[in-house]
């Protein structure tokens, strides 16, 4: 993630009204603190962790177990007490937006959906995690708010955000079939957006971008700590016409979007100042409502990975990555270098 945003400057002397990139960073402490004070001593050590333990990077967007081996590290929802869940809550806010913010609360509901279906024990409403990383307001720290379906992940370094990914979200069902929600699409503009962009490409174009028939069952980056450039296949921004290339940048700001205002204004800003003309669209799979379908929207250092092909197409994961930023490596490594220099 890069951390000069020229063009926010440009606002601010026109006049715009433009939000401080460090009051994020200030709510995110004020909120974590706030819920870290009201833990008592043992919620507080399943909670915290220092900034490099090797839990920092062991995200997964899986059921992992409820308990012994192999359960996701933090504390959980329903561990806690009621006023210490909304605190937890309140913390999850000052990540993500409005639509962000929505979209999480309704992928944690819908375990219950799934456990009508299944009947599942796996399956609670209030197994999410939410995990410390260093101390809370400090030089570099950061945070995670992790369960099923879902893994955001916060990086804070000299007072401003300056990592978002990995940033996972999934929805299963990808649309409710019955009941009383019946028709909620809790991820539609993932694939809305995406459909409505190949579904306007010429064929010549689509002989571009159309790299397989058959979609992968699922994101090929899984869960992987890092992750690398899928290659170059698929068909670039500078290929698209004017309309296309609108929503090339809707689909990519569908992603970014879900967190805060001004950390998507960074992020989108990076990635346009990296050159728009190197991102790559990418689809495997039918493009008609219905079919299994992948798609992957590559930049110079960014990646943003979907599909939804099991159950039968109607379970939708979509996650978002940085080649050399996630979890704030490269400006952590920035920092760590500065900091020992200096000492």
């Amino acid at each position: 993630m890069k951390r000069f945003i020229p063009i926010f400057f440009c606002l601010a002397l026109m006049g715009g009204s433009v939000a401080n990139g460090h009051e994020a960073a200030t709510e995110m402490a004020d909120a974590a603190k706030v819920w870290l004070q009201n833990l008592s001593g043992e919620q507080k050590a399943q909670a915290t962790f220092d900034l490099t333990d090797e839990e920092r990077e062991n995200w997964h967007f899986i059921p992992k177990p409820f308990e012994g081996e192999g359960m996701r590290g933090g504390l959980t929802l329903k561990d806690m007490r009621p006023d210490q869940r909304h605190l937890a809550y309140a913390l999850l806010s000052t990540g993500l937006s409005h639509r962000g913010y929505l979209t999480a609360t309704q992928i944690m509901s819908l375990e219950h959906v799934l456990w009508e279906l299944e009947q599942a024990p796996k399956r609670d409403t209030l197994m999410y995690y939410v995990s410390i990383f260093g101390e809370p307001g400090s030089k570099a720290w950061g945070w995670r708010f992790e369960g099923h379906h879902m893994s955001l992940n916060f990086t804070i370094a000299d007072g401003k955000v300056t990592s978002a990914t990995p940033n996972f979200f999934a929805s299963n069902p990808g649309e409710i079939l019955e009941g009383p929600r019946k028709g909620l699409r809790v991820l539609a503009a993932e694939e809305d957006v995406a459909r409505s962009l190949v579904q306007s490409l010429s064929d010549e174009q689509k002989g571009k971008a159309l790299v397989e028939e058959k979609a992968p069952r699922d994101i090929l980056t899984s869960a992987e700590p890092t992750v690398q450039s899928l290659g170059e296949a698929g068909i670039s921004h500078a290929d698209l016409d004017g309309k296309q290339r609108k929503l090339l940048r809707q689909l990519i700001h569908v992603y970014i979007k879900r967190t805060r205002p001004e950390v998507a204004r960074d992020e989108l800003a990076a990635m346009e100042a990296a050159g728009m003309d190197k991102v790559v669209f990418a689809w495997a799979g039918g493009i008609n409502k219905g079919d299994p379908h992948y798609y992957r929207v590559q930049g110079p250092d960014f990646l943003l990975e979907y599909a939804n092909t099991q159950n039968n197409a109607n379970h939708v994961h979509a996650v978002w990555r940085d080649f050399d930023g996630d979890f704030g490596r490269d400006v952590l490594k920035e920092h760590y270098q500065a900091h020992h220099k200096a000492e």
